[in-house]
């Protein structure tokens, strides 16, 4: 069910945006996404290297 809501959203926000506005909203989530990993692997790697050289 969260889907079918998810996809209906995502056309009906498409059907009333502007082709640069859709394609501008579609780039800072992607902006956004890609900083989050980033930070998230680049702490992982870190608390890991940390974490050894404690033991």
């Amino acid at each position: 069910m969260k889907k079918i809501t998810l996809y209906s959203m995502t056309i009906i926000s498409l059907m009333l945006l502007t082709s640069c506005e859709a394609v501008e909203i579609i780039f800072k989530a992607g902006m956004w996404w890609g900083i989050i990993l980033v930070v998230g692997v680049v702490g992982i790697l870190l608390w890991l290297f940390s974490r050894g050289k404690n033991s």
